[in-house]
């Protein structure tokens, strides 16, 4: 079997979306910045030899789609943000395996930013049975 955390890949860093995130009062009625960073499985091989967009995943294409997911999130926890965003990139862009970073700047004083790395693969769509 092929290590999905190896070979080729598409990034996208930095991406800035606004969103009510946090379980504190304030944190449920102001929109705060978070930051994405993804890094996604693909086989650039065939993109490259037709040098076609649609032969590849489009980075600007993942990039809308995820913002105007997290504009309209409300979690209250950033592991599920960053969750959600996982299974949806598994789920509508085919790849098999995602890494997502997400970063809260200013959630804590005296630090540039808090936040949660994950990787997940398609298997990782199926939830095993037992509590959440």
């Amino acid at each position: 079997m092929t290590d999905l955390r190896t070979g080729d890949r598409i990034y996208l860093r930095g991406l800035t979306v606004d969103c009510i995130i946090g379980f504190i009062d304030w944190e449920r009625r102001v929109k705060q910045t978070v930051v994405i960073d993804l890094e996604m499985s693909i086989d650039c091989r065939h993109a490259a030899l037709r040098d076609d967009v649609a032969a590849t995943l489009n980075y600007k294409t993942v990039a809308k789609r995820l913002i105007a997911f997290v504009q309209e999130s409300q979690f209250h926890l950033v592991e599920t943000l960053v969750e959600r965003i996982a299974a949806l990139i598994l789920e509508e862009f085919g790849v098999a395996w995602v890494r997502v970073s997400l970063s809260k700047p200013g959630a804590i004083r005296g630090s540039r930013d808090v936040g949660v790395t994950i990787e997940r693969t398609r298997a990782d769509l199926v939830v095993p049975n037992g509590p959440p």
